[in-house]
């Protein structure tokens, strides 16, 4: 059997049901085991809504330990979500050079 690809969600939209359908893919795609590593990076205006939005976070809160989701620590100091986005589980990291090593490991990215 082939071997599967690992997929990379990139979540950078602010429209709210954008990002639980990208959640929501996430989830699913780990659970039923459709692809290999799935991981979750918030990136640009999704990191606002992140903290904002209480559906968000705590849907973002259960998959930590599945899909170890990470938001743009250059965005979250720059809007001063950093401390915020960190109560809610998800690492803060400068994601630019995280995202080129997940698509050169091969990770497939969809970005939402």
């Amino acid at each position: 059997m082939k071997e599967k690809k690992n997929l990379l969600v990139i979540i950078s939209t602010s429209d709210r049901n954008k990002i639980l359908t990208a959640l929501m893919y996430a989830r699913n795609t780990h659970k039923y085991d459709w692809m290999g590593e799935v991981r979750v990076i918030f990136f640009g205006p999704a990191q606002q809504v992140l903290v904002d939005d209480a559906e968000i976070a705590a849907e973002t809160d259960e998959m930590i330990p599945m899909v170890e989701p990470i938001a743009c620590k250059f965005i979250s100091d720059r809007d001063s979500l950093s401390e915020k986005t960190a109560e809610i589980g998800v690492r803060v990291e400068y994601v630019g050079k995280i995202i080129a090593d997940y698509v050169n490991q091969g990770f497939v990215p969809m970005v939402w």
